[in-house]
Formats: structure tokens, sequence, C-alpha cells
């Protein structure tokens, strides 16, 4: 089963979690430079920037000495809180079994299950704060992350297999 986010808070997740890095002080980063860092295109990070500016996620700057930060603490700063500032839904989900707008007056057998399982989901994320997030990107690039022991039985099973990607 594959579940991926949208591309918008793939790259929202990247910028702030460039941003969560490089969090001294006021220091403020430029968003070609957070392009270049997190191989974002360029013309997606300014309108994303500015999504989650909007959110009150990010603080930003115009001009020479522009750029951003972070608005508060990447420990209180949630995955959830990122990917709802940049993933609007604009229409409704679609059902599962009959295709169409997904409605509780004309539901399918799936609708339930499908809802427990997005709620878990967002609980999830609602749960993960960047300062998890950084630290794990931290031990990744110091090689020594260790799968949490619930995981390594389904992550090993998942490396090598044709089709799909193993980072």
């Amino acid at each position: 089963m594959r579940l991926e986010l949208g591309r918008r808070a793939d790259y929202a997740i990247r910028a702030t979690l460039h941003l969560a890095g490089v969090a001294a002080g006021d220091e403020r980063v430029k968003s070609r430079v957070i392009a270049e860092a997190m191989e974002i295109p360029a013309s997606y990070v300014a309108p994303i920037l500015a999504e989650l500016a909007k959110a009150g996620i990010v603080d930003s700057v115009a001009g020479p000495q522009g750029g951003y930060r972070l608005a508060r603490s990447a420990g209180d700063l949630t995955l959830a809180e990122v990917v709802a500032a940049v993933e609007l839904e604009a229409t409704p989900p679609r059902c599962i079994l009959r295709g169409g707008p997904c409605r509780w007056d004309d539901m399918c057998a799936v609708h339930v299950p499908w809802l427990r399982a997005t709620d878990a989901i967002a609980a999830e994320l609602e749960s993960t704060t960047f300062a998890e997030v950084l630290e794990i990107d931290r031990a990744l690039e110091l090689g020594s992350y260790e799968v949490p022991e619930d995981l390594r039985d389904r992550w090993a099973g998942r490396i090598g297999r044709p089709g799909e990607r193993d980072d």
C-alpha cells in the first residue's frame, strides 16, 4: 500500500525542515538557498513559503537582508500543521467503491475504515514535531539512525523490491 503526500506538502515539509536545521537566532534564509539545499524547484519555493507565512509557520522579511525563518521553535511545530497549511482540499474526497463525491448519506462499505485510517495518519502527523524530524534527519546524515524496532521488519522487506524506492 502506498499513501503519499502531494507535491506541495512534500516541498513544504522539506522547506520547513531546512529552516528548522538553520534556526540559529535571527538568521534568515533566502528562498533560493532553501530550493537548492532541499532540491525543490525554485518556482515552487516562494509560493509555498508564502502559504507557510500566512499560516504563521514561518516569518518573512523582504529585501536584500530578508529571508525566511521559523515563526516558532521546531519543537512547537508539527508535521500536520505544515501539511494543512498547503494541502487544501478543493473538492470532496472520491468514493473508493462508487466513484464520485464521498458522502455520508450515500456511503460505501469502505467509508468508515478509510476514515479511521485517515484519522490514524492525521494523529501521527499531529504528534510529530519538526524537532523530532530534524533529530532523525541529522542521525541519518551521520549514519547513526536506527529504524524503530516495531518498524524494522516492514522496512527491511521494502529494501530491494523491484519498482520501489529504498530511500
